[in-house]
């Protein structure tokens, strides 16, 4: 069994403590969970080594991975555990968490997740597995429903525009306060009002990402707040923590005469009942959407969104699905206006953010889409009901609420009564209230609550109470509502699509239709280099469904999730000892997250020191483009480091900035193995550069899965890493998102990890604020990589990566012939992926959006485009994938170099030949017409797999100027489908 150390995270790990006594030897009749994921069999690995020239693995990784970075020590992990072994472990913890009825509120809620959408979308691969919608025509179910996500936040904010999602609520209000601080710029003024009353986690956040930027908080009431002090933008929460809802109409005029934006905080049930925001003019509404059917999750995932008005929608953070036409002239789906992504613009950039929560959209938006208008209002109603129910009680009982207005929440004043006596009582009921130290609790009704709950609440205030209070119906309570000046007069989510898909056949159809048109890992590999999509196993998802780990308030007693608690602690220790790292913080809920979070530790470390003059950050001209808006956004001047004619380095360009910004260079930022896919042989001269003059290493952990049992990035010399969790550890992509950005640091940097107000156990007292909504950012998806973990143990976690590295290796050599393979190492072996180059091809007009969009016909989605060097393809197998499926996409690219040929030579033209009007849709491959000079046969069955199985692409190629020249990014009507 695996032994979890019972103490609770502090956010700093001793190793010696959870190490795993050694298992006892299994007998089963399967095999090892480690040859179900890996693809390759022991007999396939030594065929490829063979045609690479190799013996044994250790002979192959002598040549591929510099022996100065090999780790000697042994790992911690222990051997590994059967699936079935797994999830007697899981339930075991699963049962040291105990669910009780919340009524915490605190922009976290119980919600039914309907079952036809449960099992449809979050409990299928076609739905999680898929990846980020890069690639439009194989990726337009995904978007329908994200379009749907982006309408339904449209409509029931009353706003103009809406992105496709966002990581969580906090994250969101900070992304808010950038953009306006960056409109107004030239009005001079930094000081952004925050009501008092926002929720507690998204004032942290606001905190933790304003003082970076220069931006002063003025905190306080609004109604207190008389504008003698110029501001730039000001946020209010509706309804507030308390339950307050305030009629924000003459502040947003107040805000905006003054030259600020007027930024809502808010709740989509709610707004089926409330007046929308956009009615009364605000600029920004976001909000979380997690009751629309996501649930609570210990804190997440869920889908926060962002609305705006349309002058803003070039400075919006995120993603847009947007409306376009193929090649058809028939509507398409793309992500629209994807220039103005901010990362992309690097040191220029106003947000990091490069991935959202496409997964928990999708599930939020089908909530909308499967109850629709009426049945979403009627739930809205019914909580309100119960709320001045629960109102009209405690008045009875002698009781004072202190919130005059409410939609669901109040908050109750226990002046008069013993509090403690009364929170015993609650949990000694199986009820979760939230109980301030100012003597007030507050409670806030949900969907699950039912009348029976509602007699519980009020019994268990009446027996507390001097007052009493009969009842013998709880419709007999008055439900007089005190928000009839504000109630919702327009009418919610007008468009078709949420009135059409109402029985449970319609809807399972509708999301099967949707699936259809996208291509994910149930179909093939996804050769994306630096994005590791590898095997999502099963028995790993299995937990995520248990409410045991998905129905705890994130603020819930700390009794209450030590099953929890053990296994964070656990996955703490052994994602410490995989990296060679003191201590590990599991708050960044994204890569990008992670990046921010690992530099403002750097700079808390600094500022420790003394060294608040270090604000210098070194990134080399290769590095992803959240680095550099990573840096921006801590605060940091970005100076770009040269790479040589290899994607290396330049060591000399390195030390010369390294020594002429000696006294104020902050850190390095890094990506290793490189982002060119190779094992630089100087890495530790890099790091010892920069540590030299007086700076620290972050590395990008992005490229984990060449490490991971082989080299610690702790050893190497880094300070500070991050790892994604969806890439190296199994957290599935989900179509863009659920993603999760842990941080690892050395020891002397442990006590500057992520703190959080609302939890002084996950992370230090003296480390930065809060940089995720939720004190641990996404727990409720930390059990998939805990699960990877525990079943490939040492063994299978280090023979994933020498497969992973020899998957990449084989690639190479089969397609070397064909194409130019970029970027090799000292020995001429790539890591983990390598990048083919299809510049040549410009002179016969081909391009690499060409090859891309042919790979669609063969069945594959196109490797990365045109990154780190732009007209490339850069190829990353990952160790899940079998040598059949390895040989099936050389085939299909090396029959792509056969289709340029034939252009080269003249055939056919670059317009006329197969790779410029691909893909081919199903539509056009049954067309009565055939227009093209090639054959239906090589435009549809290029190979003979595709006779077995083939994928259509669900359009033909989209027209991406049409779609940003006509900006839509809500859903068309339906017939234009």
């Amino acid at each position: 069994m695996l032994e979890s150390n019972s103490t609770p995270s502090t956010g700093a790990n001793t190793h010696s403590s959870t190490q795993n006594p050694k298992t006892e030897t299994h007998h089963f009749s399967d095999r090892q969970f480690s040859q179900r994921h890996i693809g390759p069999s022991k007999t396939e690995q030594q065929k490829m080594l063979s045609d690479l020239g190799f013996k044994s693995f250790e002979n192959f990784l002598e040549k591929t991975i510099p022996s100065s970075i090999r780790t000697q020590k042994d790992y911690s992990v222990g051997q590994s555990l059967s699936e079935a072994q797994l999830l007697e472990q899981a339930r075991k913890l699963a049962s040291e968490n105990k669910v009780n009825k919340s009524y915490i509120g605190m922009g976290y809620y119980n919600t039914h997740t309907p079952s036809v959408i449960l099992r449809n979308v979050v409990e299928n691969p076609g739905w999680y597995t898929a990846y980020t919608p890069y690639q439009a025509e194989i990726s337009q179910g995904r978007m329908e429903a994200l379009l749907n996500f982006q309408t339904m936040v449209s409509e029931l904010t009353a706003m103009p525009i809406a992105n496709s999602s966002l990581l969580d609520e906090g994250t969101a209000a900070a992304e808010a306060m950038a953009l306006a601080f960056n409109l107004s710029r030239k009005k001079k003024s930094t000081t952004f009002f925050v009501d008092k009353n926002c929720f507690p986690q998204t004032i942290e956040v606001l905190k933790t990402r304003s003082k970076p930027l220069g931006i002063q908080l003025l905190i306080a009431d609004f109604k207190d707040f008389d504008f003698s002090e110029p501001i730039f933008g000001a946020i209010v929460q509706y309804p507030n923590k308390t339950g307050q809802v305030s009629d924000f109409k003459e502040w947003t005029q107040k805000v905006q005469s003054q030259g600020g934006l007027s930024i809502v905080a808010t709740d989509l049930l709610a707004l089926c009942h409330l007046q929308p925001p956009g009615e009364w003019g605000a600029d920004i509404v976001l909000g979380n959407s997690q009751r629309f059917g996501v649930p609570m999750g210990f804190g997440g995932p869920h889908a926060a969104f962002f609305a705006t008005k349309d002058e803003f929608k070039r400075s919006v953070p995120g993603r847009f699905i947007g409306v376009s036409k193929d090649s058809q002239g028939s509507p398409a789906l793309r992500l629209a206006l994807q220039t103005r992504e901010q990362h992309i613009r690097r040191e220029r950039a106003t947000s990091n953010i490069c991935t959202s929560q496409v997964l928990l959209a999708v599930v939020a938006s089908m909530y909308a889409v499967y109850h629709g208008p009426q049945r979403l209002q009627s739930i809205a109603k019914r909580v309100h009901k119960y709320t001045c129910q629960l109102f009209s009680a405690l008045q009875k009982l002698g009781y004072q609420v202190t919130n005059s207005t409410f939609f669901d929440t109040l908050t109750v004043d226990l002046k008069n009564v013993d509090s403690k006596a009364l929170e015993k009582q609650a949990l000694s009921q199986s009820i979760n209230l939230n109980f301030s130290e100012s003597g007030q609790v507050g409670i806030s009704i949900d969907e699950t609550t039912t009348d029976k709950d509602l007699i519980q609440l009020i019994n268990l205030f009446s027996e507390l109470s001097t007052e009493s209070l009969a009842i013998s119906d709880i419709n007999n309570l008055n439900i007089d509502s005190p928000i009839k000046e504000m109630l919702r007069t327009s009418e919610p989510l007008k468009h078709e699509i949420f009135k059409k898909y109402h029985s449970e056949s319609e809807m399972m159809r509708y999301l099967n239709r949707l699936q259809s048109k996208d291509i994910s890992l149930v179909h093939s590999m996804i050769p994306l280099g630096s994005c590791t999509m590898k095997l999502n196993a099963a028995t790993e998802m299995e937990p995520i469904t248990w409410p045991e780990f998905n129905s705890l308030h994130p603020f819930a007693p700390k009794e209450q999730y030590n099953g929890y608690s053990k296994m964070i602690h656990q996955l703490e220790n052994w994602l410490a000892d995989l990296t060679g790292f003191d201590s590990i913080s599991l708050q960044p809920n994204a890569g990008s997250q992670g990046e921010y979070a690992g530099l403002l530790v750097i700079q808390k470390y600094h500022e420790s020191r003394g060294d608040t003059q270090r604000t210098v950050c070194l990134i080399p001209s290769s590095a992803h483009g959240t680095n550099p808006a990573s840096a921006v956004m801590a605060g940091l001047k970005v100076v770009v480091i040269k790479c040589d004619d290899q994607g290396n380095i330049d060591i000399e360009d390195l030390k010369s900035k390294a020594e002429q910004y000696q006294d104020q260079l902050s850190s390095l930022m890094i990506t290793y193995p490189s982002t060119h896919g190779v094992f630089e042989e100087s890495i530790k001269e890099i790091c010892s550069i920069i540590h030299a003059n007086g700076g620290q290493v972050y590395m990008d952990g992005a490229n984990m899965n060449a490490m991971v049992g082989l080299c610690r990035p702790g050893e190497i010399g880094a300070d500070v890493a991050h790892l994604n969790l969806h890439k190296t550890f199994c957290i599935p992509h989900g179509g863009g998102g659920p993603g999760m950005g842990p941080i690892g640091v050395a020891e002397h940097l442990t006590a500057f990890l992520p703190n959080h107000p609302l939890n002084d156990e996950c992370g230090p007292k003296t480390g930065v604020s809060a940089v995720s909504s939720a004190p641990w950012g996404s727990p409720s998806i930390l059990p998939i990589s805990w699960a990877y973990i525990a079943m490939m143990g040492n063994n299978g976690l280090r023979e994933a990566t020498e497969v992973a590295i020899l998957n990449a290796n084989y690639i190479a050599h089969r397609l070397k012939n064909h194409y130019d393979v970029l970027y090799k190492g000292q020995n001429g072996f790539v890591a983990h992926e390598c990048i083919i180059d299809t510049r040549p091809f410009k002179k016969a007009g081909i391009t690499v959006d060409d090859i891309a969009k042919r790979l669609m016909d063969y069945g594959f989605h196109a490797p990365t485009m045109s990154w780190p060097v732009a007209g490339t393809l850069m190829i990353e197998p990952t160790e899940s994938e079998s040598r059949e499926e390895l040989d099936r996409f050389c085939d299909a690219m090396i029959s792509i170099r056969e289709e340029i040929k034939e252009v080269e030579e003249g055939q056919f033209s670059a317009e006329e030949s197969v790779l410029r009007n691909a893909p081919h849709s199903q539509l056009v491959a049954t067309s009565d017409e055939w227009s093209y000079k090639y054959s239906r046969k090589k435009a549809i069955y290029p190979l003979s797999y595709l006779r077995n199985f083939k994928v259509w692409p669900a359009v033909g190629r989209v027209d991406n100027a049409y779609g940003d020249k006509n900006f839509m990014c809500s859903c068309p009507p339906l017939e234009e489908y």
